[in-house]
Formats: C-alpha cells, structure tokens, sequence
C-alpha cells in the first residue's frame, strides 16, 4: 500500500457541487505558484468546501475541481477578498484564457485497482 497521499478529494453521498476551473497559462511563473498554493489553502478553510482536485501540463493547460457542499457556500468563496484580488491578477498576468462551469454532482463513483501486481 502506498504511502503518497492520494491526489483525490474526499466527497460525501452526492448531492454537492463541483466548481471546475480550466484555464491556459502565460510563459513564466510571475507569483502564479505561490498564489495558488496560498487560494488552495484558503479555499480549503471556507465553510462548506469539500476538498479539491488540480492537474496541469507541461503545455500549461491546467483543470482544477473544487467540491462544495452547497451553492451558498461557493457563493460566498467567490467573494472572499483575498480571492477576488487573485482573479484580477489573474486576468492581468497568469492567464491566457478560463473557463468556470459549476454543476451539481447527482452521481458520483470510482474503481481501484487492487494492489496485486496483477496490471496487465
């Protein structure tokens, strides 16, 4: 069994909602690291947040999941000051293009592999 913490958020039952964040990056980091680490904490303390996902290639395309227990509780996230002054650096210096799509999660499931060795 690994020791790695594993890189998927622990969800409850559905329903809850998924806030997915996809963007394309500018060249060079200029602060985007620590910003993101620093929102990724923040987030993580709100009341109501669930947990997050977040994957980005060499190619600096990039999909972050956050999971929300209720609609009030992404709401008041997106006006967190901290995370509103974020999204305006954002759009001035990290960001090419984004895309934000909010949904409700009806159904949620998942398989693991066992750890046998086995994998063909």
């Amino acid at each position: 069994m690994s020791s790695q913490p594993s890189p998927f958020a622990e969800t409850p039952e559905p329903p809850y909602y998924v806030v997915t964040f996809s963007s394309t990056r500018t060249e060079g980091d200029h602060g985007y690291g620590a910003m993101a680490d620093r929102m990724a904490e923040l987030a993580l303390q709100q009341p109501g947040c669930l947990g997050a996902e977040s994957a980005r290639d060499a190619g600096g395309f990039g999909i972050t999941n956050s999971y929300w227990a209720d609609e009030e509780s992404l709401k008041a996230w997106k006006q967190v000051a901290s995370h509103l002054a974020a999204q305006r650096i954002g759009r001035d210096r990290w960001y090419k293009q984004y895309k934000v799509r909010i949904a409700r999660v009806e159904r949620a499931y998942e398989f693991t592999a066992p750890d046998d060795g086995e994998h063909a």
